[in-house]
């Protein structure tokens, strides 16, 4: 079964836009855990607009279930991933004031910057993926870095999924055989929602984890966060 991670950045927004500490993250990331997700996700970024780089030791000290900790590899975030050591790491190509995750890296021109980034965290025991849009070029420039898995960027997919679901997957679906002809581990994440995720699991090859935080806080709103977990895990298999 594919894996649900659980992205917590919306519910830190919702948290720093009034200061203080409501509502907990800690506790949604446990009430997540506890309804069924698999892992929980958070995104710091420079401005801690969402989740803060304080967040990083905090859920390490309560997650169960794995902590993926994603975002721009500046000196500062390194230092955070390597003292608190979460079990995955993926490297995102943002500049620092991106709204969100808009592409991935051309892992072949960016060797030489991610290759050394990449080995001092595995030396660390922490699985590394790297953010990449669905080409398998860049699944190859991913093997040659060393990575464990890559995260595919499905904002176009999502974005073409309602009128051609067949070419909206199919550059997802090459990329899959890639990543498994080269050993690499898939992950995918950006935009899933209720209505295109079991296609994109069933229309790809040994997808082992989806990251979703947007659309399922959005549904919490209306079902419930236990009632949205269980629907995105029922698109699962």
């Amino acid at each position: 079964m594919t894996k649900l991670s659980v992205n917590l950045n919306k519910v830190a927004l919702i948290r720093n836009s009034r200061g203080g500490n409501m509502p907990d993250l800690v506790q949604v990331a446990k009430d997540c855990e506890r309804f069924g997700a698999q892992g929980i996700t958070i995104h710091p970024r420079p401005d801690e607009r969402h989740a803060r780089y304080t967040d990083v030791g905090t859920l390490k000290k309560e997650v169960t279930t794995e902590l993926n900790i994603e975002g721009y590899p500046s000196e500062k975030f390194i230092q955070i991933v390597l003292h608190h050591q979460p079990d995955q790491v993926t490297l995102v190509p943002d500049p620092p004031g991106a709204l969100t995750s808009d592409h991935g890296w051309d892992t072949l021109s960016k060797k030489d910057f991610l290759a050394p980034i990449i080995k001092k965290f595995k030396a660390q025991g922490i699985r590394t993926s790297l953010f990449i849009d669905a080409d398998p070029r860049w699944v190859e420039g991913a093997a040659m870095i060393g990575v464990d898995r890559v995260e595919l960027y499905t904002g176009p997919y999502a974005h073409h999924y309602p009128t051609d679901p067949v070419v909206a997957i199919q550059s997802h679906y090459r990329t899959s055989l890639a990543a498994k002809e080269f050993g690499i581990g898939l992950n995918a994440g950006h935009d899933l929602n209720l209505d295109n995720l079991y296609y994109y699991q069933t229309g790809v090859v040994d997808l082992l984890e989806v990251s979703i935080g947007h659309a399922l806080i959005c549904d919490a709103l209306y079902m419930g966060l236990e009632l949205a977990i269980q629907s995105y895990l029922s698109k699962l298999i």
